[in-house]
């Protein structure tokens, strides 16, 4: 998982998104074991009381499931995984554009960009 952990927002939310990144990326598909929140803490280099906080936020979103003594597992509900991409894809797109406004580039500019850069990918 990306821990790439900043000063911009609190430290949980920023672990949230990068489990919400891990599980669109598949590497941690549905159904699949969660690592514990210690083995999580210390991956990223945070306080286990974060890493507790962070998935519990996750559980109360749909995402993770606990499975008590036996850990946490991602969700196989499709409902809840689209809504997360569509959901984080969404705040992306706003992001991007709000940046490419500061420069005065329009979002139909930014769009010709993002396809420019995905035909030089299929190359």
């Amino acid at each position: 998982m990306n821990w790439k952990l900043t000063g911009d927002s609190p430290v949980y939310q920023q672990i949230m998104a990068a489990i919400r990144g891990a599980i669109l990326k598949g590497e941690l598909p549905p159904g699949g074991k969660v690592p514990s929140v210690r083995d999580l803490a210390a991956q990223a280099q945070v306080n286990p009381n974060t890493m507790q906080r962070a998935l519990t936020e996750l559980e109360r979103e749909g995402l993770l499931i606990s499975g008590g003594t036996s850990g946490r597992t991602v969700t196989q509900e499709e409902e809840i995984l689209k809504a997360m991409r569509e959901e984080t894809l969404q705040a992306l797109a706003k992001e991007f554009a709000e940046k490419c406004m500061v420069f005065g580039v329009t979002p139909t500019e930014a769009a010709q960009l993002l396809l420019a850069l995905d035909e030089k990918k299929e190359e």
